[in-house]
């Protein structure tokens, strides 16, 4: 669970909204946090290296991809709103847990890519700016954790205002730009034609496809679009497919205007010039204010980048909190994920800038872009599974047409992936001194993530998924019940997560109370989606809980105990107590999983913020 939400509790209301306009409005906002990830400052590196070497020759790739994003966030956004569960939660009940870590490293790699280039964008924009050296401007970036946890804490719907204004100021920053620049119209229509000037141009395209068709932003998108509240009947699920297409269709749209404003603003003002290898962020910067002739270019390029770099990183953060819990179902405390997230990217980059100096921060910038592209097929293929499931979307499936589109689209990612690769690999063995060492290593990982990629593409052509409800239980509900006396209070209240715990602390309510006393079990929900919803939330997690403790309620009452069951949702150590408080409990029996020091800062301590919030007796059993 992730603290950085915790305070966003409950759904964006969109049900009672009078005119169509308003109706909209209110399911506007979660594409605006997804589009932000598409013009991250590693967006800022291809771009410019596409359009300082090859013109506007590569603005159709930009086009291409901004077509294939749109059709993937839709992708995205379906699954979300129709299963109610995010791409991660979805590829953990398909696919075996082994799989799921492979898949779970794929993705948290190409998030701490995205934060590489988050961090590198933030530091670069304050050294032009404020003139901070950029090991200083990385440092600096530590600090947006905190930032991040005060905007969500303020509530949803602020912090999507918040990342609007920061988009705002990036459109009309290049709005200026290319009244600066003054392009001419006739070759930008003509780089919307399909080339590919040379080979180093399919090294600069396939970055730009990574940087624009992001794969972490396919699992935040099915896990935001949940944020709002709406009439779960047919009619309202198609209308809120529709509002959210339009959504998408509106924020992608402003994302592509401002990537193809940089690789035009590269090409007039560099390539035109004959600056053909201007691939670092800095020397765009020092080249703009001469060749445009006006000191406010680089000023706003630099206002722009930073704004680019504050509002990308709550990207990667809510991505990551969503894979770790998806595939792990692991739930660390927020600030440890944010900070863990944000030193992966750090370290590297340090590393780097000490060792070969900020002049390679550009090649790092794009080499990151790189990193996200070949990490898409592997987010791509298993969406497009789930959408094509009719067993999973109940009618919502996409079409035949929308199928082929999308596989297409996988196709085509996935093959000029390989072919870079390939490249790549050739390259190395016929320069490397050693050459065995790489027929050992790198072309074996390479021959595994082929073979991984084509499991996932045909494991649901042979084998429908399996739900695997009792793999959430340690015992399949075979507790082992040890010896039952009395206990004078007949009201008890027993805590259970489906662990390890739950058999001593059932054990231990039973020694107290016999079979005479009435015995409620509470459970509490700690998804993002039960964060966001509250007690609305109708996620597949909240159902799979419920059956779970619908079926202890059955095998305890078979034995002949007096059953009830609490549903809670959030954060345990509030959910407990406004559950016991507002009952009529005599005790609450507990049981804890007996961990302390580094796992209580990285797991957080439930039994010790409840215990002073309750006004019963807590009996704690520990495992």
């Amino acid at each position: 669970m992730g603290k950085s939400l915790e305070e966003v509790n409950q759904s964006i209301a969109t049900e009672g909204k009078k005119t169509g306009f308003r109706k909209i409005l209110a399911f506007l906002g979660p594409a605006y946090l997804i589009s932000v990830g598409y013009m991250d400052p590693g967006n800022w590196a291809t771009d410019l290296a596409g359009g300082s070497q090859f013109g506007y020759s590569l603005l159709w790739v930009l086009l291409m991809s901004n077509l294939m994003a749109l059709l993937l966030q839709s992708l995205s956004a379906r699954l979300g709103i129709v299963t109610q569960r995010d791409l991660a939660q979805a590829s953990r009940e398909t696919y075996s847990p082994f799989i799921n870590y492979i898949l779970y490293f794929l993705a948290e790699i190409a998030i701490a890519a995205c934060d590489l280039a988050e961090v590198l964008g933030m530091a670069i924009g304050l050294n032009l700016l404020f003139d901070i050296s950029l090991i200083q401007g990385v440092m600096i970036t530590v600090l947006d954790t905190f930032l991040l946890l005060f905007l969500i804490n303020k509530g949803m719907r602020k912090m999507e205002a918040f990342i609007i204004a920061l988009v705002m100021i990036i459109g009309f920053s290049f709005v200026f730009e290319m009244i600066f620049a003054q392009p001419e119209v006739g070759k930008v229509l003509t780089g919307l034609i399909p080339t590919l000037p040379s080979q180093a141009a399919l090294y600069i395209a396939i970055g730009i496809i990574g940087a624009t068709v992001m794969p972490h932003n396919l699992y935040l998108h099915s896990s935001l679009v949940q944020t709002r509240k709406f009439d779960r009947s047919n009619a309202g699920i198609k209308q809120a497919l529709k509002y959210n297409f339009i959504d998408s269709t509106i924020a992608l749209n402003l994302a592509f205007f401002v990537n193809a404003a940089i690789l035009i603003l590269a090409a007039a003002t560099f390539h035109k010039n004959g600056f053909f290898e201007i691939a670092e962020i800095q020397d765009a910067y020092k080249l703009l204010s001469p060749m445009l002739g006006n000191k406010w270019a680089p000023i706003l390029f630099a206002v722009a980048l930073i704004a680019a770099g504050q509002s990308s990183t709550i990207t990667g953060t809510l991505a990551g909190q969503i894979i770790m819990e998806g595939y792990l179902n692991l739930r660390i405390q927020p600030w440890v994920r944010r900070i863990i997230t944000r030193l992966i990217a750090i370290v590297p980059a340090v590393i780097v800038i000490l060792v070969y100096g900020e002049s390679v921060t550009g090649k790092m910038l794009i080499f990151s872009q790189v990193i996200l592209s070949l990490q898409l097929g592997f987010a791509i293929i298993p969406l497009i599974h789930f959408v094509s499931d009719k067993s999973k979307m109940k009618g919502f499936e996409i079409s035949k047409t929308t199928q082929i589109a999308s596989w297409i689209v996988a196709l085509i990612i996935v093959s000029l992936n390989a072919k870079l690769v390939f490249d790549e690999i050739q390259g190395w063995l016929q320069t490397s001194d050693n050459p065995i060492i790489l027929w050992l290593t790198v072309v074996p990982l390479a021959f595994g993530f082929l073979i991984l990629l084509l499991y996932i593409v045909l494991k649901p052509f042979i084998t429908k998924a399996k739900h695997e409800i009792t793999s959430h239980l340690p015992h399949n509900f075979e507790l082992n019940f040890s010896k039952v006396a009395t206990y004078s209070k007949k009201n008890i209240a027993i805590s259970v997560d489906f662990s390890d715990a739950d058999q001593i602390a059932i054990n231990s309510a039973f020694e107290l109370g016999g079979k005479d006393a009435n015995y409620t079990l509470i459970h509490v929900v700690e998804t993002i989606g039960a964060i966001f919803y509250g007690e609305n939330i109708e996620d597949h997690e909240t159902t799979i809980d419920e059956k779970l403790l619908c079926e202890y309620q059955e095998m305890l009452t078979n034995k002949g105990f007096k059953v009830t069951t609490k549903l809670g949702f959030g954060k345990p150590n509030k959910a407990i107590p406004k559950i016991v408080n507002e009952s009529n409990f005599d005790i609450l029996v507990m049981g804890t999983h007996g961990h302390t020091g580094l796992k209580d800062i990285l797991f957080g301590t439930t039994v010790d913020k409840l215990r002073h919030k309750i006004s019963i007796p807590l009996f704690i059993v520990k495992n």
